[in-house]
């Protein structure tokens, strides 16, 4: 089997991230589809997606066990990404929810630890324990998700907010809102973009404009849209993978580049956004 090392992006603090990891939202649920669950993540890191992104809250934990599964022997391969919730983001909750993940995961570390959306935890109590965390090794990097603008700003004007490595938002042809404001902010600071759900949980891949650039390219539709996202500078993508062939199928989006036609086509069909909107989020 063939690895390629793909692209990589920059985190602020200097360390590097694939530009495509593999999502595991939505797995781990019915374990009749666990054997092949894991088998597409093992393909994926074989292939040389070196990323695997999950959360506690994905079937109760059983995404990070499977996880766990998915690495073992092979840890220091892998950039793990894990999310707290937000009614875990105290200063002790978090240190605690992150502990559960580390058992559950089989691991000593989290590469990048999340707060998966804001909730009513003040950000300098979430602050205080991602900064525990790091000190204690236990992470080696936090981050945010969900974050829009405003929250960002806000962030980053506490104490220790400016440590933050990257925002994990929604965004695909079909839910660009974060283009008006929000990802050339994040690009100017040099944080991270995180692409969750960039094939738009399968609802855009229909559309006849995306199978045309799809054709023109010998394509399919799935690898132009993750190409589309992956098109911008300082974003990277975590779509869900849960067969091998879905698998091969993100990894032909690595070589597709698309052409000024290609994007002209594509904004007609999924307009950029003419104004500010609220951050969607799934």
């Amino acid at each position: 089997m063939t690895q390629t090392t793909q692209r990589a992006i920059n985190l602020p603090s200097g360390d590097v991230i694939p530009v495509v990891g593999l999502g595991t939202w939505g797995m781990a649920e019915d374990v009749r589809r666990r054997d092949e669950e894991i088998a597409a993540l093992r393909l994926g890191l074989d292939l040389g997606m070196h990323m695997i992104d999950t959360a506690e809250t994905y079937a109760d934990g059983a995404a990070e066990r499977l996880v766990g599964e998915v690495i073992r022997g092979r840890r220091d391969e892998v950039f793990i990404v894990d999310k707290v919730s937000p009614t875990n983001a105290s200063a002790t909750g978090a240190v605690n929810a992150c502990e559960r993940s580390l058992r559950r995961l089989g691991t000593d570390r989290i590469d990048l630890f999340l707060l998966h959306w804001r909730g009513s935890v003040p950000l300098e109590e979430t602050i205080t324990a991602m900064t525990t965390l790091v000190t204690e090794g236990r992470i080696r990097h936090w981050g945010v998700s969900n974050f829009d603008l405003p929250d960002l700003v806000e962030l980053t004007s506490l104490p220790g907010g400016t440590a933050v490595e990257a925002n994990q938002v929604l965004y695909n042809l079909g839910n660009r809102g974060i283009e008006w404001e929000l990802l050339p902010r994040c690009r100017e600071a040099g944080l991270p973009v995180m692409a969750y759900s960039p094939l738009g949980r399968g609802r855009v891949l229909g559309d006849p404009a995306l199978r045309e650039v799809a054709i023109r390219h010998d394509a399919k539709p799935a690898q132009v849209a993750l190409a589309w996202t992956l098109r911008q500078e300082g974003v990277c993508a975590i779509p869900k993978a849960s067969t091998p062939g879905h698998i091969q199928d993100l990894w032909g989006a690595f070589d597709l580049r698309l052409s000024g036609d290609d994007l002209t086509m594509l904004d007609r069909a999924f307009p950029p956004p003419n104004g500010q909107t609220t951050l969607e989020m799934l």
